[in-house]
């Protein structure tokens, strides 16, 4: 019995194996609109698919970051200025796309762009906070997919959501984790609609990689900043000690490299079979991601005894 079911499972992931290895016919011919490419994963899989032959149409923020990159790649890599905050200038990037992909539509739609600060207690934070969060990372992300939907439909592309780990497990507050359960949430919801056009959608959940939108300087500045802001009763409440103990939340569990989130990016563009989810880094395979599947008081318990206790706790 035992030996039956061994058999099955190597039979599982060798069958699985095969098929993630076969890769999509004429990539030199299809585009790829990637957005958030002013650096971090977004400027790395730019560059990644520009060495496999693909035309990149690249978005950044800023025009430093757009010329940055433009230096960095050959002609097959093209860039427009993008907020995805703002519909008039998701409207115009739309219209650029189509004008350069013409006929042939969108191959893929990356939604990279995301923010995440401010993330602190969610007694220390203001409504705005968590709107500004919302409007990058999720409503962002729903009106440029939105835009594009047309073009990826013709090509019969790919649409691929950057979410997180933090899509399925809330360590603490902030609009961070409700942006990203709600792109896991808007991802399902498309992946079925669209997959009898032959549209196929997935996501990917990194684990915690230092990047320029969070790193621990910056953490440190705006939890700074959300505390010289806060009222005095939370001040006391919580009390200068937890505010210190914060910085360790940002030490990583294993050795981190951009390219395990980009890799899974390039996979689910360019394989015949892309997985739905991918799990990226080393500390989302092995412990965040798994821990999300366990039981909730476990899950509750293991994150209290993690996190920073605040001075008037019980």
């Amino acid at each position: 019995m035992w030996g039956c079911l061994v058999a099955l499972m190597g039979l599982f992931f060798l069958v699985r194996w095969y098929r993630e290895r076969q890769v999509v016919s004429q990539l030199t011919d299809k585009y790829v609109f990637i957005t958030g490419c002013d650096s971090g994963f977004g400027n790395l899989l730019a560059r990644q698919l520009d060495m496999r032959g693909l035309r990149v149409l690249a978005a950044c923020l800023t025009e430093k970051g757009a010329e940055q990159l433009r230096r960095q790649t050959s002609d097959r890599v093209e860039t427009v200025i993008l907020d995805v905050t703002q519909t008039e200038s998701i409207t115009a990037a739309a219209q650029w796309v189509k004008e350069h992909v013409g006929d042939r539509g969108l191959w893929g739609l990356v939604n990279n762009a995301g923010i995440a600060l401010p993330s602190a207690p969610n007694e220390w934070l203001t409504k705005q906070d968590f709107v500004d969060m919302l409007n990058v990372n999720l409503l962002g992300t729903i009106e440029v997919t939105l835009n594009l939907l047309p073009l990826v439909r013709k090509a019969r592309g790919r649409v691929v959501n950057v979410s997180s780990f933090l899509g399925r497990l809330s360590p603490f507050g902030g609009g961070y984790c409700i942006s990203k359960y709600g792109v896991e949430a808007f991802s399902d919801s498309l992946r079925r609609e669209l997959s009898p056009f032959g549209v196929k959608v997935a996501m990917i959940e990194p684990g915690y990689f230092q990047t320029n939108i969070v790193d621990k300087k910056k953490f440190r500045q705006s939890m700074e900043a959300i505390w010289n802001q806060a009222n005095p009763e939370v001040k006391k409440v919580y009390g200068q000690e937890f505010l210190e103990a914060c910085d360790h939340l940002l030490k990583p569990l294993f050795g981190q490299d951009l390219p395990l989130v980009t890799d899974c990016m390039e996979h689910a563009l360019t394989a015949s079979h892309p997985r739905t989810r991918y799990s990226a880094g080393w500390d989302a395979k092995f412990f965040y991601i798994p821990l999300s599947y366990m039981p909730t008081c476990l899950v509750d318990a293991m994150i209290c005894w993690l996190s920073p206790k605040p001075a008037q706790a019980l």
